[in-house]
């Protein structure tokens, strides 16, 4: 479906070459501060045309809150929010009337519904995830708000080149630890903080561009301040809501928590975290974070990290023999402006699942806290 979230709950609309993509999210507290100057930067940082590295279809991609707010500040009604579409040209899509682009969605579209968009990917396309990231802007100001969460997503890997992300090395812990979304801009359009492999990354897209094809790679995020409590056993523990989050962004293919696979390769004396007090947050910490700031599906206030896979792009403008609906054999060659490689533009859309994933947990958890404050002081 188009919806995500219990109490935040986040509903997306629109198509890519339809006259607008928003959201509405229906659950915002009432009382935050709130106007478009809060969520036009995360989707500056998600538009397209940033770079020569991504689409150069140029869409400004200016929000307009269409209700739920007055006088700058949110009534606890639905914020309905409202992005147009300018450039764009249903008339590239015309041979997929005839052909099915090989790995995109247009077949099983028309296999459950009967019809599909005749223009772009419909809702299949990352112009979709517009409404994710205006919606996450608002769950990351209540988060920072209450709690001073941070979020900052970056690229990883891009093809066979790799920056080291294992939870044993300390310059990864490091940068997990201090890295910032400027930090992160400021490394270019390729949005990798690890100078030793970024230029190679950006020699990897180039190459996959000019010959008109396209390649994936891995965004890397960490969650700093994040509350402890946060994540519901069995079925909705933080990781697999975060997973499910992920994982429903176009081109996902991969989830990897904490050590992930790599943790498989170490023995339980070694990947246990364990447990020292910290004097001066009067708490529990863990002298290590394996478990990637999460255990029993419940955040323990240590950094929560984890990676999502982006294959390559489905579209590409090279020819490629396939098939018509019909099964006559032809030879399709995609006209639209596509990126060669969806990673460095999936860096807020990332930041914002996280957020919307982590505002609602929040919520619900203060709900519980609330009741079990009443119950305790009516006995």
């Amino acid at each position: 479906m188009s919806s995500f979230g219990t109490l935040f709950k986040v509903t997306t609309y629109g198509e890519s070459h339809c006259k607008s993509v928003g959201c509405i999210v229906d659950g915002c507290p009432p009382g935050l501060k709130l106007s478009e100057a809060d969520i036009q930067p995360q989707l500056t940082r998600r538009r397209p045309g940033q770079s020569k590295l991504s689409t150069p279809r140029n869409e400004a991609d200016a929000v307009e809150i269409q209700s739920g707010t007055e006088n700058g500040v949110t009534l606890g009604s639905p914020i309905g929010m409202m992005v147009r579409n300018k450039d764009h040209r249903p008339g590239d899509y015309s041979e997929t009337d005839l052909y099915p682009r090989p790995s995109h969605a247009d077949y099983t579209y028309i296999q459950k519904y009967g019809l599909k968009s005749g223009s772009g990917g419909g809702r299949s396309s990352a112009r979709e995830t517009i409404g994710r990231v205006a919606a996450g802007a608002i769950a990351e100001k209540i988060l920072t708000a209450v709690n001073n969460v941070e979020i900052v997503a970056f690229v990883s890997s891009i093809g066979e080149v790799s920056m080291n992300r294992s939870p044993q090395d300390p310059a990864f812990q490091k940068i997990l630890n201090t890295i910032t979304r400027e930090e992160v801009d400021g490394a270019g359009p390729i949005r990798c903080p690890d100078a030793s492999v970024r230029d190679e990354m950006v020699k990897v897209i180039e190459k996959y561009r000019d010959a008109k094809d396209s390649i994936g790679g891995v965004v890397t995020c960490v969650i700093r301040n994040c509350p402890i409590g946060l994540g519901e056993p069995c079925f909705d523990k933080l990781e697999a809501t975060l997973a499910h989050a992920m994982l429903s962004l176009p081109a996902t293919k991969g989830f990897e928590f904490g050590s992930g696979f790599e943790g498989t390769k170490i023995p339980g004396s070694k990947h246990n975290d364990l447990f020292i007090f910290d004097e001066e947050k009067k708490r529990l910490r863990t002298k290590t974070n394996n478990s990637g700031g999460v255990q029993g599906g419940i955040s323990n206030g240590e950094n929560i990290y984890f990676s999502v896979a982006f294959k390559s792009a489905a579209t590409i403008s090279q020819e490629q023999e396939t098939v018509t609906y019909e099964g006559k054999s032809g030879v399709l060659a995609a006209r639209g402006r596509h990126d060669p490689s969806v990673t460095p533009r999936a860096v807020p859309i990332v930041e914002a699942m996280a957020s919307i994933v982590l505002c609602d947990q929040y919520l619900i958890q203060q709900a519980r806290n609330s009741t079990r404050s009443i119950l305790e002081k009516s006995q």
